[in-house]
């Protein structure tokens, strides 16, 4: 894998965390609404590598009911989305000393 493969899969990742992260808020957010269907984010990868998020609605519900969310459910997607987010963002970093040191030595 080259860095540059491995820098844009770790930017994938993290915007899929984000996708991931907007969909648990509005969870979060709609926790109590009446009619409100919860948010579900699947990731897929690619062949090149990368992560791709789906946001779809679980609709599980009858009318009139309030929205099928669970806060202890959604508040450990907030830590399993900050922990994903963070490693890839050390991956990005890392991918980003690489070619900081490869250019360091093209300049020498």
């Amino acid at each position: 894998m080259t860095i540059t493969a491995a820098t844009n899969s770790a930017a994938s990742g993290m915007f899929a965390q984000q996708s991931r992260l907007a969909a648990t808020a509005d969870n979060i957010a709609n926790a109590l609404s009446t009619g409100y269907d919860r948010r579900d984010t699947r990731m897929t990868t690619s062949s090149t590598g990368g992560v791709t998020a789906t946001v779809s609605a679980l609709s599980s519900q009858t009318v009139g009911e309030t929205a099928n969310v669970d806060l202890g459910e959604e508040m450990l997607s907030l830590i399993e989305t900050e922990i994903a987010f963070k490693a890839n963002a050390s991956a990005f970093e890392t991918g980003a000393d690489l070619w900081d040191v490869l250019m360091s030595i093209k300049r020498d």
